[in-house]
């Protein structure tokens, strides 16, 4: 029996003085843990990882690893990295290197075989090294065959969640194409990306059905003593032009006016989803309101949700604990 003393101390401010102790994990040569050796010794990587999926990505690999042999060979494959969603680490991380070299890591780890990729604050030579990733497994299945028994695994991104990135328009036009299959795109706060940069996703992303792009409130302007919403059509318009095909839109805070929300709503043809929460320079005038009625839901700019709150769901909740 092998001791293994691990200190759990992080950077996590809100964790407890117990979770900080020092913990003690036996580990035993050759497989298995605890006091029942070699129970884990029978059970394939496949299904410990439809177990491992639930546990967040951070303490996937700093705690699963320790436990014994069968569960750290487990995480070590790509089985538990289909869908990499590391956005509250990195919320919490708050250190652009730190979370490029996780990004790096977690990818070449998934070897292929991840459809979903949910990052905050990313940069773009990460946003570069995962499109480029991409293309040269596509290449080692194809000519080299040399991704061994994973070789027929190699999927597609199809989620793509990278608000507050640094991300330019210049590394989305290099590399966009690699991210054709693309169903779920969400660029909310990435400043750097603007109406050129949506327009080369749209017109490289032809499966989008989905598309986030929630900006910051405007800015109070001390010279007109009001809030800076000068009206910008240029995003909605590339919009409506490049995504025909969107169903879920958001646009938060957007500037656009009504001829910005016109174009949207004649050209995508099947949306059902819209939220223009703090558009502030939409008016709703013409028949805008009832194109926009007509929607499964729509949240206008000046949204309630205390007063659009389902009555049905409401009443739920409250008598669920009394039955």
């Amino acid at each position: 029996m092998v001791v293994v003393v691990i200190d759990s101390d992080d950077d996590e401010s809100h964790e407890t003085e117990q979770a900080k102790k020092k913990k003690q994990l036996c580990l035993r040569r050759g497989g298995g843990g605890g006091e029942g050796e070699g129970r884990w010794e029978g059970v394939s990587a496949e299904i410990l990882s439809l177990v491992f999926v639930l546990v967040p990505a951070d303490e996937l690999l700093r705690t699963v690893p320790f436990v014994c042999r069968a569960w750290r060979e487990a995480v070590a494959g790509p089985e538990c990295w289909a869908d990499i969603d590391i956005e509250k680490w990195c919320r919490r991380c708050n250190c652009p290197y730190r979370i490029d070299s996780a990004v790096r890591k977690l990818v070449r780890r998934s070897c292929g075989t991840c459809t979903r990729l949910s990052v905050y604050n990313l940069s773009d030579y990460a946003f570069a090294f995962v499109a480029d990733w991409w293309v040269i497994l596509r290449m080692a299945e194809g000519i080299l065959g040399i991704l061994g028994k994973w070789a027929c695994d190699v999927r597609f991104i199809k989620v793509l969640q990278i608000p507050m990135s640094a991300v330019t328009d210049k590394m989305v036009e290099k590399h966009a194409q690699s991210f054709s299959t693309l169903t779920y795109l969400d660029i909310s706060y990435c400043l750097n990306i603007t109406a050129k940069g949506i327009d080369i996703f749209g017109r490289c992303c032809k499966s989008l059905t989905h598309l986030r792009r929630n900006m910051p409130p405007p800015q109070w302007d001390e010279n007109l003593r009001a809030l800076s919403t000068k009206i910008d059509d240029a995003e909605a318009m590339t919009i409506a032009d490049s995504m025909p095909g969107l169903c879920h839109l958001e646009l938060c805070h957007g500037k656009f006016s009504d001829i910005g929300l016109t174009a949207i709503l004649t050209k995508c043809k099947k949306l059902t989803n819209l939220n223009i929460l703090g558009c502030w320079n939409v008016e709703l005038n013409g028949t805008l309101e009832d194109m926009c009625a007509q929607l499964e839901s729509f949240k206008s700019p000046w949204f309630d949700e205390f007063e659009e709150t389902d009555s049905s769901d409401a009443g739920e909740g409250a008598y669920s604990d009394s039955d």
